[in-house]
């Protein structure tokens, strides 16, 4: 698992998915969630540095463009579902 995410608290997570969601275009970050679950793919976010990418919706460790690291986790890891 990702190393950063792993030592975030539910609040910095919570955060992120707040982010992500507004960056989508949704008002409510459970929206995003339920849609990103019943999709082949999710929206994900970087834990670093906030860019974002389409990922499989239980990624963990996706490859950031911006950061050349492994810190992008989907939508429903965010929200804990996954």
């Amino acid at each position: 698992m990702n190393i950063i995410f792993n030592r975030m608290s539910e609040s910095d997570r919570l955060a992120k998915l707040r982010k992500l969601a507004e960056f989508e275009g949704f008002d409510d970050p459970m929206e995003l969630v339920r849609s990103a679950i019943f999709d082949g793919v999710s929206p994900g976010i970087c834990v670093v540095c906030d860019a974002t990418a389409e990922v499989e919706p239980d990624q963990d460790r996706g490859y950031c463009e911006n950061c050349r690291e492994g810190f992008i986790v989907a939508a429903p890891v965010l929200a804990g579902i996954i």
